[in-house]
């Protein structure tokens, strides 16, 4: 989704190869293009970027223009450092809650180790704006950058367990999950 709704929501051209989980082809076919054997992977000519933290540094280099980052130095610094932390962390998130754009279901009990992802979650959406040099606009460092796309499978599960977060975190769910191509996304999985 990560990468996918980037270059959707930035205008980047691509072309793209829908795969199931569930085809018993499936880890051949994506063997055939990337060595970790995972998706997504990013192949553009004879190079392949596999893992969605590199396909957005390389579209970074590839469009500057595009503001794949924030602008300014600050703000850029805490979009990856956000990012990094939303990639590599909120293990009891990502346990608890699956992302599931077919189903609504009722929010689980919560264990604490969730209860404290969410709570890092929600501070991390709420201290971003303070960077932005456009604090105007309603995603995290003002434009939608690479931080609003890595934070989106996060929104998918907060909407699909009805996760109970303060007023400002909601409206930022409600702001990503209402992206056109964050809809194209969802019917596509539907």
């Amino acid at each position: 989704l990560r990468p996918w709704l980037l270059m959707k929501q930035l205008g980047i051209a691509f072309e793209e190869e829908k795969l199931s989980f569930n085809d018993p082809a499936f880890k051949a076919r994506v063997r055939a293009v990337s060595p970790a054997g995972q998706v997504p992977v990013l192949v553009d000519g004879d190079l392949v970027v596999w893992d969605s933290l590199a396909i957005v540094e390389y579209l970074a280099e590839k469009f500057p223009r595009l503001g794949v980052w924030p602008a300014a130095p600050a703000a850029r610094a805490r979009a990856r450092s956000v990012c990094a932390e939303m990639h590599a962390g909120f293990r009891s998130l990502r346990s608890r809650l699956d992302m599931n754009c077919e189903l609504h279901l009722p929010m689980p009990v919560l264990d604490r180790g969730t209860r404290r992802d969410v709570a890092r979650i929600c501070d991390i959406w709420m201290d971003c704006p303070r960077l932005a040099s456009d604090v105007d606009g309603p995603f995290l460092f003002g434009a939608f950058s690479a931080a609003d796309a890595y934070f989106a499978p996060v929104v998918r599960r907060f909407v699909t367990y009805d996760v109970a977060v303060p007023a400002a975190a909601r409206r930022y769910v409600a702001t990503i999950d209402a992206l056109p191509c964050m809809q194209e996304w969802v019917a596509a999985a539907r």
